[in-house]
């Protein structure tokens, strides 16, 4: 099928946001996708904040990106705002390199106030990364991760991906 990436600004596995990417891994998986999971976490923090392309991690990190049919963008909301480990890494991501790709945002927080981060920052950051595909994303409360509800609206999302990235994988072939 496809080959995707999932970048994950979850803090840790078993936090929210985490909860959420581990589902939509598991999705897109047994939707027949190759997905790969980028968890910002693990990345050398001191070249990721000063922007060190040389550090091999770090390439790769921008590599995995540059050549994903589609990107799932998953972040934690604080304060209104998407993480700061998701910010530094799209920083280092070339001007238009999202331009012709599927991107899926998702973001967990804790009350519906933060919904407005999808649209006004999350967004806005993506497409000043070129995405011209952004996909209705989902904004799942942190206490509902584990929901019917929750799950039902992320596989909506997925499969909203999914159907999106169709026409792209037709033009490549």
């Amino acid at each position: 099928m496809s080959d995707l990436l999932i970048i994950s600004g979850a803090p840790s596995p078993a936090a929210p946001t985490g909860v959420v990417v581990s589902f939509v891994e598991e999705h897109l998986r047994a939707a027949g996708h190759r997905v790969s999971v980028l968890h910002v976490r693990s990345l050398p923090t001191l070249s990721l904040l000063t922007e060190d392309l040389r550090d091999p991690e770090i390439a790769d990190a921008v590599s995995g990106v540059l050549s994903a049919d589609g990107v799932v963008v998953a972040s934690p909301v604080y304060r209104a705002a998407y993480s700061g480990l998701v910010k530094a890494l799209l920083d280092l991501l070339p001007k238009k390199a999202l331009r012709g790709r599927a991107v899926l945002p998702l973001a967990t927080g804790g009350n519906q106030g933060f919904l407005v981060a999808m649209d006004y920052a999350l967004h806005p950051l993506l497409a000043a990364k070129g995405a011209d595909q952004v996909v209705r994303g989902e904004f799942v409360l942190d206490q509902n991760v584990d929901s019917p509800g929750a799950a039902a609206a992320l596989e909506a999302a997925a499969d909203r991906f999914t159907t999106a990235l169709t026409p792209r994988l037709r033009k490549v072939s």
